[in-house]
Order: C-alpha cells, then sequence, then structure tokens
C-alpha cells in the first residue's frame, strides 16, 4: 500500500483559541477543565461577531440561573481576552455575545497569511489514518454515465478533504469484470459484428457497434474472449474519461483477479474456521443475521458456483488484509440493501465494527425546459459523462455535481450550468478568485510584499463592517475542514466557497483596495485581506476538484 498525502504544515485557528479561552473562562467558574462549549458566528452585527452557550452549560452543573452564571462568565471572558474584545453581553435566556476588536481582527489576519497555505490544515496528527475509497466501480459494460460522475465527483473530493485533514488516502475503482452480466456483454458485441439484434437481456447502445466494429474477427469469436476484450477498451474508456474529470484512481482492482487467485476459497476458509457460515440443501451460508442482517446470505450455491456476494466479501478481506485504518465504500442508490449484509462480513471476517462505512449515493437528473433525461446502460438511452463534459465543461460539471449532500436527490440545471453570469455559483466563485487576481496584479508584486510582512496588528484602520464579514468567512476554513472530513460532506465547499466570494464581492464594493489612502484606508490591510481571500476560496475550489483561474 502506498497511499498518498499532502505534507502536513503548521496550524493556526484563531476561533479554535477563541473558543479556548471561552471554555477556560469556565472552567474557572465551575473549578474544573473539560467543557466544550459552541462559538458560533453571529447572524446579525447587533449580536457581536461570536455568540456562545457556554453559560448555560455551565448553569446546572453550579446550580444557578444561566443569566447569572453568564454575567459571571462574561467578566471572566472579558478578562482573559483583554483588549481582544470590545465587550460582552448577555442576551436571551443566558447567551453570551462577544464583540471582537479590530485588534484581535488584525492579528486573526496575520495568523492567517503566517500560516501560508496551510491555513485550515488541523494540527499534527489530527488526521492520521489510511483510508481506502472505493467509489464509481461502475460496471465496464459501458461509458461512465451522468449517475457515475457524481460518484466520482463525491469519492475525489471527499480524498481530497480527508488528505486536507490529515488523513493518507488510497482511491480504488473495483471493476466487476466477471460473471454473467459480462458475457451479455460479450455476446451483446458478438451480435452486432454479425448485423444481428443482441439478446433480449443484452446491451443495446451504439458504443457496443463500435466495439464490435474495432474488434478483429468478433463475429466469429468466442462471447467470453470477446467480453474480456470488450472490458479491456471499456476499462480503459472510462480510466479516460475519469482522467479529463479530474479523477485518477491509485487501483483498478479486478474482480476476475480474485477467482484466478483463490481468493475466494481461501476466504470461505476462514469464515469456517471462524464458525461464521454453515451448509443447508447444499448451499454454503453466511451467518450474517446473526450481525445484523436481515437474513443469511448465501455464498456458494448448491451447483458449486460462488455468488456475487462472495466475491463481495473476498475484495472486502483483500482490504481489511491491506492494513488500512478505514474502508469506505461508495455504492449506488440501489444498495440499500448490500449495506446489512457487507457489514455482517466484514465482521465476521474480523473487522471492526466502525472500520467499513457505506455511503450511499442518491440519483442525478439533468433538466433543461422541464425534462429530464434518462440513463440506462442497457437499452443505450443514457448521457455520458464525456457528454455532461462537452457541455458544460468540467469545472461545472463537478461544481453542481457536488452542490448537494451525496444521501440527496440532485438536479442539475444545465441551462444555468451553462451561463457566464453572476447567476452561475461556480462562474460567480471563480470570477471572484480572477478578480482578487486582477487587484494583486494592479498593485504590483512590491506593494503585495510589502503586505504580507507588514504588522497588521499595528495598522491604525478601523474595519469597515463588509471587511469584518469577509474576516469572519476566512476564519470559518479549519472548521470547515473539519466538519466536511468527520461528516463526509464535501458538498459543503460549493456552498462555503460562494458565501466567501459574496462577501469579498461585498467588501470590494465597500472598500477601495489599490489606492485605499485616497478616502482614509490602509491598502496595505486591504491587500492582506484580499490575498487571505484568495487562497481559501482557490483551497475551497480545490477541495472541489475546480480550478481558480487567474484571469476570465
Amino acid at each position: 500500500m502506498e497511499p498518498s498525502s499532502e505534507p502536513t504544515g503548521p496550524a493556526t485557528d484563531p476561533l479554535a483559541d477563541l473558543r479556548a479561552e471561552v471554555a477556560a473562562a469556565a472552567g474557572e467558574l465551575s473549578g474544573g477543565g473539560g467543557m466544550s462549549p459552541r462559538l458560533d458566528r453571529s447572524r446579525r452585527p447587533e449580536f457581536g461577531d461570536y455568540s456562545t452557550n457556554a453559560a448555560m452549560e455551565l448553569a446546572p452543573v453550579l446550580r444557578r440561573a444561566p443569566r447569572e452564571v453568564a454575567n459571571g462568565l462574561g467578566d471572566a471572558v472579558e478578562a482573559r481576552l483583554g483588549d481582544a474584545v470590545e465587550r460582552v453581553e448577555v442576551a436571551g435566556p443566558g447567551f453570551l455575545n462577544l464583540f471582537m476588536s479590530d485588534v484581535w481582527r488584525r492579528e486573526a489576519l496575520g495568523r492567517v497569511l503566517g500560516a501560508g497555505e496551510g491555513f485550515g490544515r488541523p494540527a499534527d496528527g489530527a488526521g492520521t489514518e489510511s483510508v481506502l475509497i472505493e467509489f464509481v466501480s461502475a460496471n465496464p459494460t459501458g461509458p461512465i454515465t451522468v449517475a457515475s460522475g457524481r460518484h466520482a465527483a463525491y469519492g475525489d473530493s471527499l480524498a481530497r478533504v480527508l488528505e486536507w485533514a490529515g488523513h493518507r488516502v488510497w482511491r480504488e475503482f473495483y471493476v466487476n469484470d466477471r460473471g454473467t452480466q459480462v458475457r451479455r456483454f460479450g455476446e451483446s458485441i458478438r451480435a452486432r459484428a454479425r448485423g444481428e439484434e443482441p439478446p433480449p437481456d443484452g446491451y443495446r447502445g451504439a458504443y457496443v457497434a463500435e466495439l464490435a466494429a474495432a474488434i478483429p474477427d468478433a463475429a466469429e469469436a468466442d462471447p467470453e474472449a470477446l467480453a474480456r476484450e470488450g472490458v479491456e477498451r471499456m476499462v480503459a474508456w472510462v480510466r479516460a474519461t475519469l482522467e479529463r474529470f479530474g479523477v485518477r484512481f491509485d487501483a483498478f482492482f479486478s474482480e476476475r483477479s480474485l477467482h484466478d487467485s483463490g481468493a475466494l476459497d481461501r476466504v470461505a476458509g476462514v469464515l469456517e474456521e471462524r464458525g461464521e457460515v454453515f451448509r443447508s440443501e447444499g448451499a454454503v451460508w453466511l451467518r450474517s443475521s446473526a450481525r445484523g442482517d436481515d437474513k443469511d446470505r448465501v455464498l456458494r450455491r448448491s451447483s458449486g458456483e460462488t455468488t456475487y456476494f462472495a466475491a463481495d466479501v473476498a475484495y472486502h478481506e483483500d482490504k481489511r488484509a491491506r492494513g488500512f485504518d478505514r474502508a469506505i465504500d461508495v455504492l449506488g442508490a440501489d444498495h440499500h440493501g448490500y449495506v446489512g449484509r457487507m457489514k455482517a462480513a466484514w465482521e465476521a471476517l474480523g473487522g471492526a465494527p466502525d472500520g467499513l462505512e457505506m455511503s450511499i449515493m442518491q440519483l442525478v437528473n439533468l433538466t433543461e425546459h422541464g425534462r429530464r433525461v434518462t440513463m440506462s446502460k442497457r437499452e443505450g438511452e443514457f448521457v455520458t459523462l464525456d457528454d455532461l463534459i462537452d457541455d458544460i465543461g468540467v469545472d461545472a460539471a463537478r461544481y453542481f455535481l457536488l452542490q448537494r449532500s451525496h444521501d440527496t436527490t440532485l438536479d442539475l440545471d444545465l441551462a444555468l450550468a451553462r451561463e457566464q453570469s453572476q447567476e452561475n455559483p461556480v462562474y460567480y466563485v471563480q470570477y471572484a478568485h480572477a478578480r482578487i487576481a486582477s487587484i494583486l496584479r494592479k498593485a504590483g508584486e512590491d506593494r503585495v510584499t510589502g503586505a504580507l510582512a507588514a504588522d497588521l496588528a499595528r495598522s491604525p484602520e478601523s474595519l469597515h463592517p463588509s471587511a469584518r464579514i469577509l474576516l469572519a468567512r476566512l476564519l470559518e476554513l479549519p472548521a470547515e475542514v473539519a466538519t466536511a472530513a468527520v461528516r463526509r460532506a464535501p458538498h459543503r465547499f460549493t456552498t462555503y466557497s460562494l458565501e466567501v466570494a459574496q462577501a469579498f464581492s461585498a467588501f470590494y464594493r465597500d472598500c477601495k483596495v489599490v489606492g485605499a489612502a485616497e478616502e482614509g484606508g490602509d491598502e496595505e490591510l486591504r491587500l492582506a485581506l484580499c490575498v487571505a481571500a484568495q487562497r481559501v476560496i482557490g483551497r475551497s475550489l480545490a477541495v472541489l476538484g475546480v480550478s481558480a483561474p487567474e484571469e476570465m
């Protein structure tokens, strides 16, 4: 195993430090520690910059009214923070609203810039797992469809998030290159080569005829041999499409290799030794119901033929044996019933219950003028990922396919995705990045370098409300990375990147950057804020697998 990851770097998180100060103040009042209070960005400026529920958590411990506790906690917080906070107010049933000072804001911006490209990464050691993510794994009997494209966007972006959080990630595609469907594929190719219709349960897409024409002597070839040749060509096509989409795998794992190597027999022996199988009516069954599955599952039929499930069990034993700390399977919407049986098999093999995760992807619908496009490899009525990329481009395809949580059905608006306007969210975010690049070019390298070297804490500028909002968004990057990694939710970065872009646009509307002194502003501070915003937007787009252009 050779897991890949970016090197870890320095970590800095002003909000985490602020939360720690609130927790320490609460500990002083309670005489103990261990509290982990919430610290939320206030939605309205009259409620301060941040709000915490620490007093309400502390009230039952101290057996005092929350507002009474909040008054004492507010004094303790102010004492700890000093000139970093302007004031602390008690609100509602016992919330504390923190109004931060420009001193704190300027120092926070300096810390963000000091971390460089490492801003947002957790402290060293926060992410230490080796993780295998298996995703896409579409049957190699047709091109990659838009539905599988959503799997690709999700799996690859999840891998990027986990890597950014410090984990070591291995990307794997499982090739189902054996079995009935693969043989039907070979029969379909031969039928087309003979000028005939494929079998009723065969494959009918135009690509089948193209394969028949490309493979020498296909009309007379054995269907099994044709299937192997066809699968090999389809895997090459799939790999090329995915690489075009910005998705690269560390390995393409062959199902056939499990059969050829005797892995199925070996895993059956392991399960028998562990007392996890039984025989009934000539078949071999896994006692999966004893581990939470709704029924026991057949591994080997009475005919002696192994089941698809048996191959999946052998594959997961191979994953386990390779020593990964965690395996994540990204599965299709029709695989809900697969979860219980596979987790039962994993535990039967000796795997830790939380060592295997299964994410179920929901469907994606393409919409335009109210019409949905159906997808079916079997009938040949589908939209390929290549078609989508040709239509709206890689960046829009990845961004739009990631706009919703993976467990929610997604409607992709093709008309909106094509627009080169502020209405298109990916265009809007990319334009913000390019606009910042233009501002920095206009300022010139020397002035930008000077701004990054400046002691921002000594800046005399009182930050404009728009600058405060922008900085608040930027400071949320570490929490966004951590949350997206823990929740397996890379889609959060579509929302986050848009929020940062919108905050930057408001800042740029309200605050002159180059030549800021003309309106009494600090050009170095504003240039520094632009650099920080550009880095955060660029990082957010990189997580999504979307480019961050310097010009548009």
